[in-house]
């Protein structure tokens, strides 16, 4: 069975309530969407597998891609996308390393997206639209700010897809200026 994107939305939202965990999923899908096109690849499977990465996390936070890997066991889905979707929390929770172009990129742009979205959160125009790297490059050694994205797992995915770090911030803003709206980012 290859999943449809609605099929993906709506198994993303059978485990997944909370607003900010569904925008999340919206930004890495976009990012992962505009990655692939940058590289030529499959970008309805990026977007699938950007859109469902975290699907465990609201309910099995503890559980994190291991029950991911149980889900989409149970759902019948390939066996090349669960391990893609579980090899982005290599070294946290997850023994499987990214290995595909794919999966180095959602390993780097998940907790990317992380910090992009608070850098445009405390902007004036609450907008993504206006963004600049430099923007986002201002925040990086704060390390209070978006405490929760990993700077250190940012920095190793971007050696892993031997990419400059600032190529990848300026390319995961314009994924995400693609949805800016439906992730709340459109600003005032």
């Amino acid at each position: 069975m290859t999943p449809t994107r609605d099929q993906a939305f709506v198994l993303l939202q059978k485990y997944n309530r909370n607003e900010s965990l569904i925008r999340h999923a919206l930004s890495v899908e976009a990012v992962m969407r505009h990655f692939a096109g940058l590289y030529h690849e499959d970008v309805v499977k990026w977007g699938i597998i950007g859109l469902i990465h975290d699907l465990d996390y609201e309910q099995y936070p503890e559980q994190h891609c291991t029950m991911t890997r149980k889900i989409l066991e149970d759902e019948q889905w390939p066996t090349d996308y669960i391990r893609s979707v579980v090899s982005h929390g290599w070294g946290i929770c997850s023994e499987e390393e990214p290995v595909h172009i794919m999966e180095k990129v959602l390993y780097t742009i998940d907790e990317l997206t992380g910090l992009i979205t608070a850098s445009v959160l405390i902007r004036p125009s609450r907008s993504i639209l206006d963004l600049e790297v430099r923007s986002v490059k201002k925040k990086w050694n704060m390390k209070n700010f978006a405490a929760g994205a990993s700077r250190e797992v940012i920095e190793r995915g971007a050696a892993m897809m031997g990419s400059e770090l600032d190529f990848i911030i300026q390319e995961t803003i314009q994924g995400m200026k693609a949805v800016a709206d439906s992730i709340g980012l459109q600003g005032n």
